[in-house]
């Protein structure tokens, strides 16, 4: 019944079902980034301003540089017993990708799932599925419900919603940045979101081990034109006394080269858990369809999935399988 529905109509039709219930769980996925966490903290303080009760659940920990958000002391590692009366689930295309089992999940009972995504691949795995692919982050739609529900929109919220603008656009530099990103950044300026605090806390508060662990990229790296990649291994991880969140963004280094359209980033995970993916690509080329051929997902320009190890067989995979989409766009010499 919501299928075909306006984007106003969608928000009028999401505040009245969050009007007619009281009770929420909002999370979002697993190793969650700042558009996870800032849109979900955002809706926490949104809900809350509608005099809901909200618990927000994660099943990874929140990554040191956005511990500063407000509400981040109040994300919990497990599921309620007692259901709520809906879960709304933020860029997150089902609740497998949250990283909580099954089980966790039939404890709860059956629960209206609210979902919420600004990708293609989130499909409707909702009762009531809001996807606005345009968005440039799932914490601009909660932008706009904000507004639409007339609730006061604080300097806690706001930090929280221009951190997931923020770090979802590439520091507005993603093709989904618009006129419009900008207009919704200047509001929540306005509205008390300190750019600067917000930059320091994300960009320039990185340990040590982060860079231990950009070096042993950088000279893992490899490129032939338009591809780049580079890896790390478990040895490279404890050579560095790094952490699993130190490795992001690493990827953004190789796309930035010059003549490089598609970039990859490979990180060994323990045991028989097989090699994660970051890829990243400039604006003539889709990685969200390359990720999803391998059960991944996510945007145009940034993605990510899993494949089986060893190393050298899953670089071997991604990379005969970028040259060939490559060739057939007609971007490899």
């Amino acid at each position: 019944m919501y299928h075909n529905l306006s984007h106003r109509e969608k928000i009028d039709a999401l505040l009245q079902l969050i009007g007619d219930r009281q009770r929420f769980l909002v999370s979002s996925h697993a190793r969650p980034d700042g558009d996870a966490i800032g849109s979900s903290l955002g809706m926490m303080h949104l809900l809350e301003g509608l005099g809901k009760e909200v618990v927000v659940a994660f099943s990874d920990p929140i990554p040191v540089i956005y511990r500063m958000l407000s509400g981040v002391d109040r994300i919990v590692k497990t599921l309620p017993t007692t259901p709520p009366d809906a879960m709304i689930l933020l860029e997150c295309d089902c609740s497998a990708r949250t990283g909580f089992t099954r089980a966790e999940f039939a404890d709860m009972g059956k629960v209206f799932t609210i979902n919420i995504d600004h990708h293609l691949s989130g499909g409707n795995c909702g009762d009531f599925n809001w996807i606005q692919p345009d968005a440039s982050a799932v914490g601009s739609l909660v932008y706009d419900l904000a507004v639409a529900s007339g609730v006061d929109i604080t300097p806690e919220m706001a930090t929280c919603l221009y951190t997931a603008v923020l770090t979802d656009t590439g520091s507005f530099t993603y093709a989904s940045t618009r006129a419009s990103t900008f207009a919704l950044a200047e509001h929540l300026v306005e509205r008390g979101a300190n750019p600067n605090r917000i930059a320091q806390a994300i960009y320039y508060s990185n340990p040590p081990g982060k860079f231990r662990l950009l070096g042993a990229a950088l000279r893992n790296m490899q490129v032939e034109l338009p591809i780049a990649w580079a890896w790390i291994t478990l040895d490279d991880m404890d050579a560095a006394d790094a952490t699993v969140e130190d490795s992001e963004g690493i990827v953004n280094y190789l796309i930035g080269i010059a003549g490089v359209e598609a970039a990859v980033f490979l990180r060994q995970l323990p045991g028989e858990a097989g090699i994660r993916l970051s890829l990243r690509s400039k604006e003539g080329f889709d990685v969200a369809q390359v990720a999803e051929n391998f059960g991944g997902g996510g945007h145009r320009n940034a993605s990510g999935c899993t494949l089986p190890g060893p190393m050298s067989a899953a670089m071997d995979c991604i990379l005969a399988h970028l040259r060939t989409q490559l060739s057939a766009q007609t971007l490899l010499a």
